[in-house]
C-alpha cells in the first residue's frame, strides 16, 4: 500500500519518493527513496528539535543519498572542471544559511514513528552505491593528527574506477573502494541542544568506522522521540585512524532498513557485520575510549552469549581485537571486534 508524507513536508515532495513495497508476510514496508536538497539536509549538527524531512514506520527502507562535504570551489582550485560537480551541492552552499558548527553536510533527518527514548534503533545498511566517479582527500592547518608537522593545506582528487571498484590515488597506487558512510546517527537527548556533526557520541553520528559497509547492521541508542536519523560523509575507503581528518570524501547512495527494537537497551551503539560483532567507544581521551569499547564488548558477552563476567573478560582477551576507529574528531574512537565464527553454538 502507498504510504503518503506528513502535510508538514509536503514542501520537499519533489525530493522524496514514496514508492509501494512488496509486502512479505506483513514484514516488509514502504520504500522512500530521499536525495539531498537545500530543505532535505542539515549542514554541521544534530538536534532533538530539527524537523523531519521524512516520516516512516518501523520496518520501512529509504534510499538516502549524500552529498561529499567539500565546497564546489575546493574542487575546481583542485583542477575539477566545473561541469562535473554536482549540482544539488552548489545549490546547498548557494542556499543554506542556517549551518554549524560542525562541518558535514547530513541528509535527513528521518522520523520513526514508535521510536522512543530508551529503544535501539537497528540500521540496516542493504547497499551503498558510488554517486560519483571521485573522491576528494584533503588536509588543512592546524587540522589532523599531525598538525605541527603539516602546517599548510593540500587537496588531491582521486578518480574512482566503480567497475573494478578502485581508486586510483597515483601512478601505481590502487585503493580498494570499500563505501561506507563516516556519519551515521540520530538526535541526541533534547536537553544537550544542538551539537556538532563533528564528534561521535552516544548518538552515533561522525563514527567514521570502516568496517560499517552494505551487509551490515549498526544499533544506537534512541535519545528522543522519532529517533531522527541522518547519514552524510560518505566515503568511498579510509585507513583506521583517518589521521590527516579526511578518507576518500564522496558522495554516496545508501539502501538503510529500519527497525525500532524495543527488546534492546544500549548505552553506546554497536554493530554487526557478517562474520563480526564489533563494539565502540568514543571518548575526548584514547584510552578512556577503549576501555568503552572493552567493557562494551563484555557487556555484550555477558548479555548476548551468556558468559560470566570474569570469562568474557578472558575472552575478549583472547579472541577479541582492537582498532583505533579515528583520532581526529574531537573525540577519538575505538572499535573491539570479535568473530562470531568462534560460537560453535547458539547461545
Amino acid at each position: 500500500m502507498r504510504r503518503f508524507l506528513n502535510p508538514a513536508i509536503l514542501l520537499v515532495t519533489c525530493f522524496i519518493s514514496p514508492i509501494a513495497a512488496q509486502q512479505s508476510g506483513g514484514s516488509a514496508g514502504a520504500f522512500y527513496k530521499l536525495k539531498p536538497s537545500p530543505i532535505t539536509v542539515t549542514w554541521g549538527y544534530y538536534d532533538a528539535k530539527t524537523p523531519p524531512v521524512l516520516r516512516i514506520k518501523s520496518g520501512d527502507t529509504v534510499e538516502i543519498q549524500t552529498l561529499v562535504t567539500a565546497s564546489p570551489e575546493r574542487f575546481e582550485n583542485a583542477g575539477m572542471p566545473p561541469d562535473r560537480i554536482e549540482q544539488p551541492l552548489r545549490d546547498i552552499f548557494m542556499e543554506v544559511k542556517e549551518k554549524g558548527p560542525g562541518v558535514h553536510i547530513l541528509t535527513g533527518p528521518i522520523y520513526i514513528e514508535d521510536a522512543q527514548p530508551g529503544d535501539v534503533l537497528e540500521v540496516r545498511i542493504q547497499k551503498i552505491q558510488l554517486a560519483i566517479p571521485y573522491a576528494l582527500n584533503a588536509f588543512s592547518p592546524g587540522r589532523g593528527f599531525l598538525p605541527e608537522d603539516y602546517p599548510y593545506a593540500r587537496t588531491k582528487v582521486v578518480p574512482l574506477d566503480e567497475k573494478r571498484m578502485i581508486a586510483q590515488f597515483a601512478d601505481g597506487i590502487e585503493i580498494p573502494i570499500r563505501p561506507f558512510f563516516g556519519s551515521m546517527g540520530v538526535a541526541p537527548p533534547p536537553v544537550t541542544g544542538r551539537i556538532s556533526s563533528n564528534p561521535p557520541s552516544v548518538h552515533g553520528g561522525n563514527l567514521d568506522n570502516k568496517e560499517l559497509v552494505a551487509g551490515t547492521a549498526l544499533y544506537i541508542p534512541i535519545h528522543t522521540r522519532g529517533a531522527l536519523f541522518q547519514a552524510g560523509d560518505g566515503h568511498a575507503g579510509q585507513g583506521d585512524g583517518e589521521v590527516d581528518v579526511t578518507a576518500l570524501e564522496t558522495s554516496l547512495i545508501g539502501t538503510f532498513q529500519f527497525v525500532v527494537r524495543k527488546d534492546m537497551h544500549l548505552r553506546w551503539p554497536r554493530a554487526e557485520t557478517p562474520t563480526q560483532y564489533i563494539t565502540m567507544g568514543v571518548h575526548a581521551n584514547l584510552t578512556e575510549a577503549t576501555k568503552i569499547a572493552v567493557r562494551e564488548m563484555i557487556d555484550f558477552l555477558m548479555t548476548e552469549k551468556h558468559l560470566t563476567r570474569e570469562d568474557a573478560y578472558m575472552l575478549a582477551s583472547v579472541a577479541a581485537d582492537l582498532h583505533i576507529t579515528e583520532l581526529v574528531d574531537e573525540n577519538d574512537g575505538v572499535h573491539m571486534m570479535i568473530p562470531k565464527a568462534i560460537f560453535t553454538t547458539k547461545q
